[in-house]
This record gives structure tokens, sequence and C-alpha cells, in this order.
């Protein structure tokens, strides 16, 4: 008789935990998906590889560089990977990292970009936030992606493939602050006949800007934030022209100051990203 209570005793633990465990499980699917939290954990670092595919090395090296990016420009470029975002789009599940994990600054002017891989969905998608798509626009980052990201991965070279796309990124923003051309891409023809038609409407537009200008002078141009991160290069009223000739036929420009690269200094210790998130769904991404 006491061994049977016994029994029934335990039966009844087990049977409410059970009863507990799938409530629970019932209550967190039931939760309705904010496009603001992320739902990965608080991030670790730049580079955060919940798939296990970044060697040691080369995410230290990654972190290195990406700090060092930052404190030279104030732009955050954070790494994500996940073996699958389940029944959510990768877009969707990108954002909300890249939301809630607040990438960017405080500040007015908070440039920051996610470049986020499911492995097992093989997808890839790089969300940009409104103050670094002039830098890092949405057609360059997919065909960067291309060139270096896709080739890698479909080897199965995740570590290459993400540290050869963020060197190229980290590229490209340098380049197109300072007014200098984006290279052509590999396998780009470069045998086309010369474009005088393109060349000639590139010099009305040219010829109708500085007319705006000269009409406006002193108004207009980028936030106050954009100003000093990039030295002015992309400021209004005459300082404009260089940088709009410089990308129209391809010259060198007008530099960016060299003391805009200050950026503020960080300790050694991960504190999280500057508590920014300004990402209003620019971006490109795509498979292998």
């Amino acid at each position: 008789m006491i061994r049977r209570n016994k029994l029934s005793g335990s039966t009844f633990i087990a049977a409410v935990a059970i009863v507990f465990a799938a409530y629970g499980s019932v209550v967190a699917q039931e939760q309705p998906w904010d496009p603001n939290v992320s739902p990965l954990g608080p991030s670790t670092g730049f580079v955060n590889d919940y798939a296990g595919v970044i060697d040691v090395a080369t995410k230290q090296q990654l972190e290195d560089k990406l700090t060092a990016f930052k404190q030279k420009t104030t732009v955050e470029i954070a790494v994500a990977v996940v073996r699958t975002t389940g029944d959510r789009d990768i877009f969707d599940y990108s954002l909300a990292v890249a939301r809630g994990w607040k990438i960017g600054s405080k500040n007015d002017d908070n440039p920051g970009a996610l470049l986020f891989i499911a492995v097992d969905d093989r997808k890839y998608f790089t969300q940009i936030s409104r103050d670094l798509e002039d830098e890092l626009p949405d057609a360059l980052a997919g065909n960067l992606q291309r060139q270096f990201l896709v080739p890698e991965f479909k080897k199965g070279h995740y570590a290459k493939g993400i540290s050869d796309t963020i060197d190229a990124y980290i590229r490209t923003i340098e380049q197109r602050a300072s007014g200098v051309a984006t290279p052509t891409p590999a396998g780009a023809r470069e045998d086309a006949p010369f474009p005088y038609f393109s060349l000639f409407c590139c010099l009305v537009v040219i010829f109708v800007i500085v007319l705006i200008i000269l009409a406006n002078r002193g108004g207009g141009g980028k936030s106050r934030g954009d100003r000093d991160r990039w030295g002015g290069g992309f400021g209004g009223g005459g300082s404009a022209l260089p940088w709009i000739i410089g990308s129209a036929i391809g010259s060198s420009g007008s530099s960016s100051s060299g003391s805009s690269w200050g950026g503020s200094s960080g300790g050694s210790d991960w504190g999280g990203f500057g508590g920014g998130g300004d990402f209003g769904g620019g971006g490109s991404g795509g498979s292998w």
C-alpha cells in the first residue's frame, strides 16, 4: 500500500512537469513576431557565429578589422551566421537582428550593416542602414556578394567567403567616401565601345546640378553627421561638385580630410553595438 502511494506521487509529479513544459512550449510559439526585437541572443562581438563555420583565427582577424574600421569611420559592420531561420524569411529575420542589436550609433548619423547567413538554408542577406546606403548601395552590395561570397560558399569555404566580402565592403565604403570610383567587378565587359551618349548625358546632368548649386548656394546636402564622418566630402554647396564629377567620369575626386577618420576610441571589452538600429529595409541578398 505504501509503495503504491509513492509510485502515484512520482507519476503525478512527472505528469505535472510534462504539462508545464508543454504549456511553456505553446506560449513560446504564440509569442508575436516583433521586427524590432532580435530572435537571437545578445551579440558577443562584431562576429557572431551560431553555426560554427568560422575558425578561431579568421574570427579574431575579422573582429580586429571591424573594430579598427569602426574607430576609424564610426561605421559598424556586423556578421551573424545561423543554421536556419526556420519558417521566417531571411529578410525579416536579419532585419529584426539588425534592429534588435541596435547596430550603428545613437547619433543622428548612425551608419551600420549586417552580413547575415543561414547556412542550412543556403541563403544570405546584407542589411544596410539608412545612413550607409550612399556609401554601400543595395545593387553594389549584391554585386559584391555574388563576386566574393557565393563562389567560396559553393566550395564550402564559409570563413573565406565572409572575410573576402567584409574586405570588399570596407574597400568600397572607403573608396566611395573619398570620391574614388569603385573598380569594375571581375567578369564585367571591358571591351565595350566608348559610351559617348552616356558621357553627354552625364555632362548635361552635371551642368544642371551646377546651376542648382549656384542658385541655392549654402543649402541642401546631407546631415551634419555625414559631413563630420567623411570630412565634408559629401556636403552641400560647392563641395559636392568634385564628388559628382569624380563619380560620373571615374576621376579620383577630392579626398576626405585625415582628421575625419579619427573616430572614437573603444576598449577591448565588448559592450554591444552603438545603439542605433536605424534600418529601413535597405540591402541585398540571395542564395548559393
